[in-house]
């Protein structure tokens, strides 16, 4: 009993850390510091990945080497054999280096042989936060050991948290620099921020937020408040406001989720994230606001072309590599080096890639991904 006791409260701190993250970049560093201590990991990096331009980019991270860091992006970005593949997995997934190729492929790629295995990384932990058609943000977590259930299930707990402060932080978040090339693909996620203040008020809304205002299906402004439409949710919504203005310990540090649509319809939530203790009551007391409101539903985005043909013809994760390589590099030499495996093991993909979708040449598998 106590240490499940020991658990809840080290879950609450280190989630605690994470939305104050959101609030104030600055603090990234040590939630990641403390989502390792908790899920087991080594180092930590949140950054977004684009599958279409091989683009990469930090946003923050912990306990990385800057040489390594350095050099996977100047030379073993494009052969990381995880993606494109790890791009296509849903948000919210955990997922570890087995369930994007089996380790013994892994192991055999010049990526793990001069930049994984130098480290001592042996495994690690990967989410989808966000995704738009091409470009994913992701949070990953390497590891010195063999990722276990335990830490699968401790990432999974964190999830959720990631995922909205994700979203929170781009409202608060000044250094946009680093991330302007994130918030131009992301900002069409269906999401809306609100920072209310006593009773509801509306303070401050971003513009997915005035839209849905206009709208007026889920959420309206009555005497600058903000109302959910239906009776029982508003009601819930005002009890919520009423206990944030109290502070964290009447809503909860990580705040609560509220219903904004029974089951037969779409499943749209309003999450209300508390402004009024820790770092995040500085943000508050600058808009005068006592929570954050974030709505959002769960939607997949349309796939994009690769994807789409992965997951139609069931194409593993190295065949995915080989056929992004045929859309960006001519002949069997050329890939192989962009890949970083031989000339033999890019035949045998490409192999299978034929068999898989019926095709026979190189030029047939462009068309196949341009008119699908």
């Amino acid at each position: 009993m106590l240490g499940v006791v020991s658990e809840i409260v080290e879950f609450s701190a280190v989630v605690g850390e994470i939305y104050d993250a959101a609030i104030d970049p600055a603090l990234w560093q040590q939630a990641l510091a403390s989502i390792c201590a908790y899920v087991g990991g080594a180092s930590a990096v949140l950054y977004w990945h684009d599958t279409a331009t091989e683009r990469a980019e930090v946003l923050h991270l912990f306990n990385e080497v800057p040489q390594y860091t350095k050099s996977y992006f100047e030379k073993y970005l494009p052969m990381n054999p995880m993606f494109p593949a790890a791009a296509f997995v849903d948000t919210g997934i955990v997922s570890t280096t087995e369930d994007i190729m089996p380790y013994r492929e892994f192991v055999e790629t010049r990526f793990y042989k001069e930049w994984v295995e130098p480290q001592g990384i042996v495994d690690a932990i990967a989410v989808n936060l966000e995704k738009g058609v091409t470009r994913a943000s992701l949070i990953n977590v390497r590891t010195e050991i063999v990722v276990t259930e335990e830490m699968r299930r401790r990432m999974a707990l964190l999830v959720p948290h990631l995922q909205r402060a994700v979203a929170i932080g781009r409202l608060f978040d000044q250094r946009k620099a680093s991330e302007q090339a994130l918030t131009q693909t992301l900002d069409h996620v269906e999401a809306a921020v609100f920072l209310v203040g006593a009773d509801g008020v509306i303070v401050f809304a971003n513009e997915p937020a005035k839209t849905m205002l206009a709208d007026g299906k889920l959420v309206q402004q009555k005497i600058r408040a903000l109302h959910a439409t239906a009776p029982e949710a508003n009601r819930i919504l005002r009890d919520v406001f009423a206990s944030a203005e109290k502070g964290d310990a009447s809503v909860g540090i990580r705040g609560v989720a509220v219903p904004l649509t029974d089951g037969a319809q779409a499943q749209w939530f309003a999450h209300v994230l508390p402004l009024t203790s820790g770092h995040r009551k500085q943000t508050g007391l600058a808009y005068a606001a006592v929570a954050a409101v974030l709505i959002r539903k769960t939607a997949p985005d349309a796939p994009p072309p690769l994807e789409a043909l992965a997951k139609l013809y069931k194409l593993t994760a190295s065949e995915v590599r080989v056929l992004d390589a045929v859309l960006k590099v001519t002949g069997i030499k050329a890939m192989a080096e962009m890949l970083g495996v031989s000339q033999a093991t890019v035949r045998t993909h490409l192999h299978n890639v034929f068999r898989k979708t019926g095709t026979s040449r190189q030029s047939e598998l462009v068309k196949l991904v341009a008119g699908i």
